[in-house]
C-alpha cells in the first residue's frame, strides 16, 4: 500500500493529519479515549473555556432536528485554571492541543488567555467569537469586522502561540469578518460555528430549548459551511479549518477541495465515536485511489480554472 503524506501546517502547528474534533463535541477527550488512541488525531480541540467557571444554560439544552442538532449548552466549563490541569494531561498524546477561548467582554477573553499562558501547555487558542447561545458576548464579537479585529489585536498582544479565530455564519458578509481577523493577527480561521435556530414542541406548544434558541449543527448545515469556506479561502491567505456537518471522509474531502487546509468533526462524534479516525483513514484512501502523494495537493483543487476561464470564487448571484 502506497504511503501518502497527510501532514498540514496551521500557523505554527505542524499536524500529522488534517483531522481534529470540533470544540464542544469532544470535551477533553476522556469519553473517547476508550474507543481509539487519541494520538491518531491531527490535533485535539477542547471545549470552550472562560476565565471563570460557567454553569451554562438551564435544561433543556439539546434538541434533535431533521439532519441536525440544536444545542444551547451556554459554554458550561470549569474555568481556565481547572481546564488548564486537564489540558496539561493531554500533552502526553504528543499532538497539538487547541483551547477554544470564550468570554462576555474583551477583558474576559484576555483574562482567560493570561491564565492559560501561565497555567497550561496549550499549543494554540481558538477564539470563539461566534457562539450563538449565550446571553452576552460570544457571537457579538464576530458579527462586525471592527469588533472582531479589536479583540484579535488584544489577544494577539498576549501570546506567541498559534491564534485561530472561529467565525460565525450568522452574518451578512463572512468574508469581511475573515479579512478583519486575518489582518488583526489571526494565524488561521475556523468556520463555521453553528447557525442560530429553534424548535417548538407542538404538544406543549412551547419552545423545546429553555434558552429559546440554540446553535444548529450536523449534516443540515454542511452546504452553508462549504459555501463559506469556499468564499473565505478565496479572500484570505491564512489557512482555514473547515467544519459544519462533516460526517465522513467524503465530506472532509469536499471541504479541502473547497480550500480548507484542515477539517474538524463535530456532531458526527455523538452518533459515531469512531468518526475522526474513520475520516483520517478515508482521506488517506481517497488520496491513494486518486494518485495524490500529499493531502496538500487537494486543498483548493476545486477552484482550478474551468474551461472558459470561469472559476466562480466570487459569485453571489444565485437567482435563475
Amino acid at each position: 500500500m502506497n504511503a501518502v503524506d497527510l501532514s498540514v501546517q496551521i500557523g505554527r502547528l505542524k499536524l500529522k493529519n488534517p483531522v481534529m474534533p470540533a470544540s464542544g463535541c469532544f470535551g477533553y477527550g476522556e469519553e473517547y479515549a476508550p474507543y481509539y488512541d487519541l494520538s491518531r488525531l491531527g490535533a485535539i480541540v477542547v471545549k470552550g473555556t472562560t476565565a471563570d467557571p460557567c454553569p451554562g444554560n438551564p435544561p433543556v439544552r439539546l434538541a434533535e432536528t431533521p439532519a441536525g442538532l440544536l444545542n444551547a449548552i451556554g459554554l458550561q466549563n470549569p474555568g481556565a485554571v481547572a481546564a488548564a490541569a486537564k489540558i496539561n494531561k493531554l500533552g502526553a498524546l504528543g499532538i497539538p492541543v487547541i483551547v477554544n477561548v470564550a468570554g462576555h467582554s474583551t477583558e474576559d477573553y484576555c483574562r482567560a488567555v493570561r491564565i492559560l499562558e501561565t497555567e497550561s501547555t496549550a499549543s494554540a487558542y481558538e477564539l470563539n467569537v461566534s457562539c450563538p447561545n449565550v446571553a452576552s458576548g460570544g457571537m457579538a464579537f464576530g458579527t462586525r469586522p471592527e469588533t472582531t479585529a479589536a479583540l484579535v489585536k488584544k489577544v494577539r498582544a498576549l501570546t506567541d502561540r498559534t491564534l485561530i479565530v472561529k467565525l460565525s455564519p450568522n452574518v451578512t458578509d463572512i468574508v469581511a469578518i475573515a479579512r478583519a481577523a486575518a489582518e488583526a493577527g489571526a494565524d488561521a480561521l475556523s468556520l463555521i460555528n453553528t447557525l442560530l435556530g429553534m424548535a417548538i414542541d407542538i404538544k406543549t406548544r412551547r419552545p423545546v430549548l429553555a434558552n429559546l434558541t440554540g446553535g444548529l449543527s450536523g449534516p443540515a448545515v454542511k452546504p452553508v459551511a462549504l459555501r463559506m469556506v469556499w468564499q473565505v479561502t478565496s479572500a484570505v491567505e491564512v489557512p482555514v479549518i473547515g467544519l459544519g456537518g462533516i460526517s465522513n471522509a467524503d465530506d472532509a474531502v469536499e471541504f479541502m477541495l473547497a480550500g480548507a487546509t484542515a477539517v474538524a468533526i463535530g456532531t458526527a462524534n455523538f452518533r459515531n465515536p469512531y468518526a475522526c479516525p474513520e475520516v483520517i483513514d478515508g482521506i488517506a484512501g481517497y488520496l491513494r485511489h486518486n494518485g495524490f502523494a500529499s493531502v496538500t495537493e487537494i486543498v483548493g483543487l476545486a477552484k482550478k480554472e474551468r474551461p472558459g476561464g470561469e472559476h466562480g470564487a466570487g459569485k453571489t448571484d444565485y437567482c435563475p
